[in-house]
């Protein structure tokens, strides 16, 4: 079920945001689901998930209230295959060693930030984040 790359080993995703209290906790809940070998984390972390954020995944059945979020380390970037942005500006608040070990697998999604904002905007967000997860589960799947 898990995606694997042309050997039989696992792609692994990292999902970054400055806070990762939305779009990157979204990301990893949908990728996880998918059946990707996922993390996500923050270079500047919330002290919790947005509740919006939980409010829209418990829509789809996806349980963020026990997440917290997490600081990037040197480790996790390593550990990934591909690095994931959200379209936050992590380059900003990133310390120059861990964009420099990032962009060797960095893509970025530009989403816009649920942050302050209302659950239909959330959901619009969500549904966007959930269509892309789909592809990259799609695409990684078919390189195995």
């Amino acid at each position: 079920m898990g995606a694997t790359g042309g050997h039989g080993v696992r792609t692994r995703f990292l999902f970054v945001c400055v806070e990762n209290a939305g779009r990157s906790q979204m990301a990893e809940a949908f990728a996880r689901r998918a059946g990707l070998d996922a993390a996500s984390a923050g270079t500047v972390p919330a002290g919790s998930v947005n509740r919006v954020v939980v409010e829209a995944m418990a829509e789809k059945g996806l349980d963020l209230s026990a997440n917290e979020p997490k600081m990037l380390s040197f480790e996790m970037i390593d550990r990934a295959d591909v690095v994931v942005t959200m379209g936050c500006s992590v380059e900003k608040v990133c310390p120059r060693p861990m964009l420099d070990r990032m962009q060797k697998k960095v893509v970025d999604w530009g989403l816009e930030d649920p942050k302050a904002k209302g659950i239909p905007e959330v959901r619009r967000i969500r549904d966007e984040i959930e269509r892309r997860v789909e592809e990259l589960a799609r695409s990684a799947q078919g390189s195995s």
